[in-house]
């Protein structure tokens, strides 16, 4: 048994050593590219977000894909200071919680096998009223709104949250 383990291993790292070529590498051949002909459509926008809805966001997390987005939000749990004050808009799931004193809404968003979610907790701008101009509970929405933190004291303890104030839905 030993003797058909080191003779397998010896053939898997005789494998792994390779005679090198030590001729001068040749060009790759030339490969015509298509020449588009027109200009490709311009893709709509939705009605709720504007043309120029991009501007002044510094962290778009809606570019992201799925793994990104959870690890990009977890970062910004584990290092918010480098976030603070900056434009982000992100994608995810509408929810909401009951406090003693207030209602604490967040958007929710799942890695990508969705077995772990992490979360931002946001507060709309004035021009939102509670409950009429809110998403329903579960909802796929779009948020954008500066990131920031506040304090809380809970028996007789100081805790700071982030969020996002002065948020829209886009």
């Amino acid at each position: 048994m030993k003797k058909t383990l080191s003779i397998v291993l010896s053939l898997f790292l005789l494998c792994l050593c390779a005679c090198g070529n030590t001729a001068a590498p040749t060009a790759a051949p030339a490969v015509a590219t298509p020449v588009q002909t027109q200009a490709p459509a311009p893709t709509a926008a939705p009605a709720a977000i504007s043309p120029t809805a991009h501007d002044g966001i510094d962290v778009d997390l809606t570019m992201l894909g799925s793994t990104m987005v959870y690890s990009e939000v977890y970062n910004m749990m584990y290092e918010p200071e480098a976030y603070m004050g900056k434009v982000v808009k992100m994608q995810g799931a509408f929810s909401s919680f009951e406090g003693q004193d207030r209602m604490y809404f967040a958007c929710v968003v799942a890695d990508a096998t969705a077995c772990c979610a992490q979360g931002i907790e946001f507060e709309l701008d004035d021009s939102y009223a509670y409950p009429q101009d809110y998403p329903e509970l579960g909802d796929e929405i779009t948020v954008v709104g500066t990131f920031s933190s506040y304090t809380e004291e809970y028996n007789g303890n100081s805790y700071e949250y982030i969020y996002l104030e002065n948020a829209q839905l886009a």
